[in-house]
């Protein structure tokens, strides 16, 4: 009977491969067989072996390289064929990553796997724009999430717990909602001129930021129309960039809207 292989699930950053950890570089550099998303960036993908097998299996709006169920299946087949497998994920691996659903399905099949932990975008985007995401006597708290559409069904979101003036509100994949994004939170409360970020392209050469408000978002994106991967950050932490733009051009250009 033919060895099973192992599927090592590792975070690939917000998109600086010097952002990578140790053991994420390591296994990437001796990868034979790489399984890789849309969000990881070009300069990871060069550390991979001239002869590495790599399998893109990425993801965009409105596009789906492969679905995942086909991805999880894909996954359990080279394992079982006998593949040690990096499947490469842009940031975290259980942070919308669906790294969990992989992990499931891979365990139902008795195929070994790891997870190695990345920076999330919402930490390293941040943290390249100049904002803390906490900050004492303005932000107790974080707040992480999607704002992803799925067809055919309106943005669903806990409005009322989301629009807390003393939490920082991450917003992955957020760009395509900004419209039932605000109003939501206007709607549940928040001030509509809460300070919003935009980060696009973060940690990266390409980087751009611009601010904006909770209230003025849906215009400044379409003026704007910052292109995906981008996060939006929203509360008031994001006036600390904002107040001393020079923290926020470390890696990128900074746009006021």
């Amino acid at each position: 009977m033919r060895n099973r292989g192992k599927v090592w699930l590792v975070g690939a950053g917000p998109g600086d491969p010097d952002l990578l950890t140790l053991k994420a570089a390591r296994l990437i550099a001796a990868a034979r067989v790489a399984v890789v998303d849309r969000l990881v960036g070009a300069g990871i993908l060069a550390l991979l072996p001239s002869d590495c097998r790599v399998i893109d299996v990425g993801k965009e709006t409105g596009h789906h390289s492969l679905p995942q169920p086909e991805i999880n299946a894909l996954l359990v087949r080279l394992a079982s064929d006998g593949a040690d497998v990096v499947r490469l994920k842009g940031g975290d691996p259980f942070i919308f990553g669906r790294g969990g659903e992989e992990v499931l399905e891979l365990a139902a099949a008795g195929i070994p796997f790891a997870v190695v932990p990345g920076i999330t975008a919402a930490a390293g985007c941040a943290a390249a724009a100049g904002i803390p995401l906490t900050h004492r006597g303005i932000a107790e708290g974080v707040r992480l999430v999607t704002g992803h559409l799925q067809q055919d069904h309106a943005l669903d979101l806990d409005w009322t717990r989301l629009a807390d003036p003393r939490c920082t509100l991450v917003v992955y994949m957020g760009v395509g909602s900004v419209a039932p994004l605000s109003g939501g939170l206007m709607a549940a409360g928040l001030n509509a001129a809460t300070p919003v970020a935009v980060i696009e392209r973060g940690t990266t050469a390409a980087q751009r930021t611009l601010f904006s408000t909770v209230g003025t978002l849906v215009d400044d994106v379409a003026r704007w129309q910052p292109q995906p991967p981008a996060l939006l950050v929203i509360g008031e932490v994001v006036r600390l960039a904002q107040d001393r733009p020079l923290a926020a051009v470390a890696t990128g250009e900074v746009c006021c809207g």
